[in-house]
């Protein structure tokens, strides 16, 4: 259902307007002011303006000229009583989509907005065409090369032009808002929004409110009629994280929602129609969930269309140096600055960071990175810069006891050996010359190691 903004200061004429467009299938928003109308276009979906020229304080001339900056593609039509030539060049000179004058007949109106709503999506639809013959497939800050990660990219590619739903399962930190979010901009929904939330983030009452939307008067409080975030989400992507947290009477209405493709406000009656792709995120496994009764199966079922598993970070230790690499640029240059000129960092530090457990994934090695470039007095991040707990908790000890009694110096000596080369290739991606730095050994005294040992590259 496309929503239209109706902008007068006229005490009763907004209302009158409200009831034309309704019955003709739109919903309307209505505002008193620019000012007005500027907070509702940076809250809430509109896909057309229809605005006074004559108001107190901001003009509609005015309002047209801040809407375009905001939204240059956003229709807008002007209406006024004290119509003249001028007003009309100057307004269709500043973008708006035509120019009607008071009073009007509600048919011609209509025929003028469901022009304007025609080539708007017209307009929309030929951008995401063209920005998909420009780039197929970014993967924007999703850092990795490992094979989990070549995995999930495939799955990213294959899944991102349908409507499918998409199931994210992994743990904390893994990077599961990044995906869905990647999903969302290579689909041909990119140009609308994607609206997120938590599931585990609001109280029961309140979540139903903010995802089904209210009327005006549902309960104490609701001042005015609000839209919830499948409506928000219209013609976009719902990305809900923590799906396993989602209480049961919501589940069988999200359930609901799937299969009719409407919602009803909290307090209101009329089935309103939807049409989102959702990806839904935990870090809770849903199988289980369901044989353990806290989660619907049919539900399950309805997210589960394609699933993907994010790893662990301990399960991809040859991406740590190029996640090392990204969040240190992100820290050092950029918003997100500290303001400090960091070159590298130490290979200690690098071996000390790709044997830790890191049982925060992803966004706990983020949070060491940033740590250490602040708290570093040189231009390399050190070893002393890391965090205690990291330095302290990384990599297994070497257990003396592990080791058979009689062996001998050489052989003991040879098998360690062995392990660390084969760890440094592994944290490379194979690359030689990267493993021999992580080793503090030349290239040349690699390849001939590898030879000693037998180890395929």
């Amino acid at each position: 259902m496309e929503t239209i903004l109706i902008v007068d200061d006229e005490k009763h004429y907004p209302m009158i307007l409200s009831e034309v467009l309704e019955e003709e299938g739109y919903a309307s928003l209505t505002a008193s002011s620019g000012m007005e109308a500027l907070d509702i276009l940076n809250t809430q979906l509109i896909d057309l303006v229809l605005t006074d020229v004559k108001m107190s304080g901001m003009t509609g001339i005015d309002l047209l000229e801040k809407i375009k900056d905001l939204k240059p593609d956003l229709p807008v039509i002007i209406m006024t009583a004290f119509g003249s030539v001028e007003k009309a060049v100057e307004a269709m000179h500043k973008g708006a989509y035509t120019f009607i004058l008071k009073p009007f007949e509600n048919e011609a109106l209509i025929a003028h907005i469901a022009k304007a709503l025609s080539m708007y999506r017209i307009v929309q639809e030929n951008s995401i065409l063209r920005d998909a013959m420009h780039s197929r497939y970014q993967f924007d800050n999703i850092i990795g090369k490992s094979k989990p990660m070549q995995e999930l990219y495939e799955i990213i590619k294959k899944v991102a032009p349908t409507n499918a739903s998409v199931l994210l399962e992994g743990e904390s930190g893994t990077g599961k808002e990044l995906v869905a979010k990647s999903i969302h901009c290579n689909s041909m929904r990119k140009r609308n929004t994607l609206v997120a939330v938590n599931c585990s983030a609001f109280a029961e009452s309140l979540l139903e409110s903010e995802l089904f939307g209210h009327e005006k008067g549902a309960f104490t409080g609701a001042a005015n009629m609000k839209k919830g975030r499948f409506e928000l989400a219209d013609r976009g992507t719902l990305f809900l994280d923590e799906i396993g947290e989602l209480p049961m009477p919501l589940q069988v209405k999200l359930l609901r929602v799937l299969q009719e493709k409407t919602v009803e406000r909290v307090g209101g009656t009329l089935p309103i129609p939807v049409d989102f792709r959702l990806i839904a995120a935990t870090n809770k496994t849903l199988e289980d969930e369901v044989k353990k009764g806290r989660f619907r199966e049919d539900l399950y079922y309805r997210l589960n269309v394609v699933k993907a598993v994010l790893p662990p970070l301990r399960d991809r230790q040859e991406d740590i140096p190029l996640l090392i690499d990204h969040f240190i640029k992100k820290y050092t240059s950029g918003p997100e600055s500290a303001g400090k000129v960091i070159s590298g960092i130490s290979r200690e530090a690098t071996q000390i960071l790709c044997e830790y457990n890191w049982n925060g994934n992803v966004r706990e090695l983020e949070n060491v990175i940033e740590r250490s470039v602040i708290l570093s007095d040189s231009d390399i991040i050190s070893l002393p810069d890391l965090p205690p707990q990291v330095r302290q908790n990384s990599g297994p000890t070497l257990a003396l006891d592990g080791i058979p009694e009689g062996a001998g110096l050489s052989e003991t000596l040879a098998a360690v050996e062995k392990r660390m080369i084969q760890r440094a290739m592994k944290m490379s991606g194979n690359v030689q010359t990267k493993a021999a730095k992580i080793l503090g050994i030349g290239k040349s005294g690699l390849h001939q190691k590898l030879k000693k040992f037998g180890l395929d590259v």
